[in-house]
């Protein structure tokens, strides 16, 4: 019981004495306050299960506890209790969000079973949360692959970030899918019916960026002979996204904070400005706090840009997840189409697993097109991998796949089936291979009968 507390709220200290005596017997935990402001002050730095508080006391009514108590901790059951009852006061009780009327002199019995009867509610909402959590557990977000912990903590920001467009920092090495998961994001928002802008920073001088970005007038250079809106302006109700940020000029960082501040652009060669409502996702392969200590990156722009941070996971820290990716490249670069996906020998999958990736997903994805490109039919095998990485593959991590392997193999098919409802050529087209396949591994791992 320690785990849910409850606060009692009284300005009687015998009452106060009593509960805290009776409660402690029961194991729960308990505390006690003679102050409704106090009171107030405790919800406001404990998280309480129940609370109960007299209806009238001298500093502030139990109605307004239970209203304020409502504003900060709209989980928090709150039960007013009173030895004035009437049936209005209970009534207004009950409108302002009170879970139950408690009359004194105090029914101890009747007492108990309301909190027993809250408490249950609140482990069984508990237990429920636990269940959707793990339901949610998926090998696949839109072109997101994986069902390792740090991709599934991906999935999560995303879904939280669906109905809002807080400015989102990504940060991860070349080859992660920076771009890939800010498409990810914003497919997934209140923005998808608006257009996705991509622009790498990098590969643009920084005269021609700040007109790409902001736009220009007539004749606001040498060959500007029309207007131009820029890429914030043909982004707005939707999103942009800037890859490479950490490699813009100092002069664009300073305009691209006041774009971020004032939600307004304005167009090189004009006075005018104009506003945007735009989600800005940034992007990049720098550690952009030691960026900011040389002093080539603003630090207030990286705190507006870092309201919601991402870090893209290498792939050598998600080796479980490179057979879920191999299967999703292999079905995307498949040209003989669904059902006759080519497997991949454990041997194969050994030597996948154990190498270092230096260049992320985006070098899984080259060895699995070049794979098709010398004509894979069946089998992917050893002997279809680039010789770098039969050579430098890691044989310890090696070693241990098979098992980890058939560990993964299983509770993919297990989420694929589930996500079939049990049809197993439903699964398999989820799986990107066969349905015979499907059997066949059923029957090597004993599922069958699942």
């Amino acid at each position: 019981m320690e785990k849910y507390k409850i606060l009692f709220v009284d300005d009687d200290r015998q009452i106060l004495s009593i509960v805290e005596e009776y409660l402690g017997r029961w194991g729960f935990n308990v505390a006690t306050e003679s102050s409704g402001r106090r009171a107030i002050e405790m919800v406001q730095k404990n998280h309480f299960s129940v609370v109960f508080t007299d209806l009238i006391m001298p500093d502030i009514s139990g109605l307004d506890l239970l209203k304020q108590i409502k504003s900060i901790a709209p989980e928090t059951e709150v039960i007013v209790v009173s030895g004035y009852g009437t049936i209005e006061a209970a009534i207004e009780a009950v409108k302002l969000g009170s879970y139950d009327f408690l009359q004194k002199p105090i029914n101890f019995d009747r007492f108990k079973i309301l909190i027993d009867r809250i408490l249950e509610k609140q482990k069984l909402k508990e237990e429920n949360e636990r269940i959707r959590t793990r339901l949610k557990e998926r090998y696949k977000y839109d072109e997101l692959v994986g069902m390792s912990p740090k991709m599934q903590d991906l999935y999560q920001i995303i879904d939280k970030i669906s109905f809002s467009s807080p400015t989102v920092l990504i940060e991860g090495e070349s080859g992660t899918g920076k771009e890939l998961t800010a498409n990810v994001i914003h497919n997934n928002s209140d923005r998808r019916q608006g257009p996705f802008i991509p622009l790498n920073c990098g590969a643009i001088s920084e005269s021609l960026l700040e007109r790409e970005l902001f736009g220009h007038v007539k004749g606001a250079f040498t060959g500007a002979s029309k207007d131009s809106i820029g890429l914030f302006k043909a982004a707005d109700g939707g999103t942009i996204f800037l890859d490479e940020i950490g490699e813009v000029s100092p002069s664009v960082q300073v305009s691209l904070l006041r774009v971020l501040q004032e939600k307004k652009v304005r167009p090189v060669g004009d006075t005018r400005e104009t506003e945007v409502d735009v989600r800005v996702i940034a992007a990049t392969n720098k550690k952009l706090d030691e960026a900011i200590k040389r002093k080539t990156f603003r630090e207030d722009l990286y705190y507006r840009l870092n309201v919601i941070s991402i870090t893209m996971p290498p792939l050598r820290d998600i080796r479980e997840d490179i057979p879920l990716l191999v299967g999703h490249l292999i079905k995307k670069h498949n040209r003989e189409g669904a059902g006759t996906a080519p497997e991949v020998t454990p041997d194969a999958m050994a030597m996948l697993m154990g190498y270092r990736w230096p260049g992320n997903v985006r070098q899984l994805e080259n060895v699995i097109e070049r794979a098709f490109a010398l004509g894979i039919t069946d089998v992917l095998d050893v002997a279809d991998l680039p010789a770098d990485i039969t050579r430098q593959s890691d044989k310890k991590v090696a070693s241990g796949v098979e098992y980890n392997l058939k560990t993964l193999e299983m509770k993919t098919i297990r989420l694929a089936l589930e996500k079939a409802g049990g049809n197993k050529a439903e699964a398999a087209k989820l799986l990107g291979i066969n349905t015979t396949t499907v059997y066949r591994k059923m029957a090597k791992y004993d599922m069958l009968e699942t």
